[in-house]
């Protein structure tokens, strides 16, 4: 049996070390420890030796067998870390390279400064509506006091549709839908795009940005339309701005303004963006004409109301001192990374 363990114990030793694989350590482990292993053979052949015999050679196969154990684990281990460290080899990525930043988008201004805004307005309770670009003749003229035969509406170059819709022309259909929708007493505001057919310069596109915003109340008065407007200026811009109250008509407000603000490029020394005159119409407004009143459905014997528009590129460009509505618009990629 002496020699039996001895040659058990060569055998093992050169099998692991040609072993390249852990398949090949499992082998090994099978042949030799496995339920029909060399040395569990040995093992069952302990029974059979004299008592005198038996527990030495017990005490041998046992401690041979802890050996051998612990020389797989070991061989398993070694095997782990060599694989560990060939494959960081083969994937290794030095991260101290510089790979290169990704360019980071952002906002459009003019999507920056609506969002502003909203803030502004919802901060005072007022509500925020999105209505339809495609409007129909009923919400954007005749509701607001614009019937067919009207002269207002030369001042509305339109887009019309063949079925007989159109591009909104302002965001003032959203007072209408509002009215209707919520009823008095109401605070909202509306933000959109609006298209007319007109030609473009420094301070006119065809495409644009209006806000609209209306409150209808019992006693509303011109002084809760002059005191919501000079407090949301003065968010706006940071501080107190130069602004006017002037008479301006608009066929869906009576009495009707125009809120004008001091060009800011120019300070009042005329440029082509307020035309030479050193103003800019910012916020045309005025107390809610008792006809629209009615077309959204509130007795304008019982509630009043008043109502503004402002243009948010206009807006864009005198927070920013841009000196052509067309930059907002021309998607130049130089200009729009300023805005971060």
């Amino acid at each position: 049996m002496k020699e039996d363990l001895a040659a058990i114990q060569a055998e093992f030793a050169t099998a692991l070390r040609s072993a390249g694989s852990e398949k090949d350590l499992t082998d090994l482990k099978a042949r030799v420890l496995g339920r029909k292993g060399s040395l569990t053979a040995v093992l069952k052949e302990l029974g059979s030796l004299p008592p005198e015999d038996r527990q030495t050679y017990g005490k041998r196969v046992n401690e041979l067998k802890v050996h051998m154990e612990e020389a797989l684990d070991a061989a398993l281990r070694a095997l782990a870390e060599r694989e560990l460290e060939a494959r960081l080899e083969a994937e290794w990525v030095d991260i101290s390279l510089d790979a290169g930043r990704r360019e980071v988008g952002n906002l459009h201004p003019t999507t920056q400064i609506q969002h502003e805004i909203e803030d502004i307005f919802t901060s005072m309770g007022f509500d925020i509506l999105d209505e339809p670009h495609v409007e129909t003749d009923e919400y954007n003229f005749e509701a607001l006091n614009i019937p067919k035969d009207h002269p207002a509406r030369d001042m509305q170059d339109t887009f019309y549709l063949e079925d007989g819709n159109l591009l909104r022309t302002h965001t003032s259909p959203i007072q209408v839908r509002g009215m209707k929708r919520l009823g008095p007493p109401l605070k909202i505001i509306g933000p959109g795009k609006v298209f007319r057919s007109e030609r473009t310069d420094a301070s006119h596109e065809f495409a644009f940005h209006q806000l609209e915003g209306m409150m209808v109340d019992r006693d509303i008065k011109v002084a809760h339309l002059i005191y919501f407007m000079k407090l949301f200026l003065s968010k706006v811009f940071g501080r107190e701005e130069e602004v006017r109250l002037r008479p301006g008509y608009f066929p869906f407000v009576e009495p009707g303004f125009e809120l004008d603000i001091r060009c800011l490029l120019c300070r009042g020394k005329g440029c082509p963006v307020c035309k030479q005159v050193g103003w800019l119409e910012l916020v045309p407004c005025g107390m809610v004409h008792p006809n629209v009143l009615r077309a959204g459905g509130i007795d304008p014997e019982a509630y009043s109301g008043f109502a503004f528009g402002l243009g948010l590129d206009r807006l864009v460009m005198m927070r920013y001192g841009i000196e052509d509505i067309r930059h907002l618009h021309g998607a130049d990629l130089r200009f729009l990374r300023q805005f971060r």
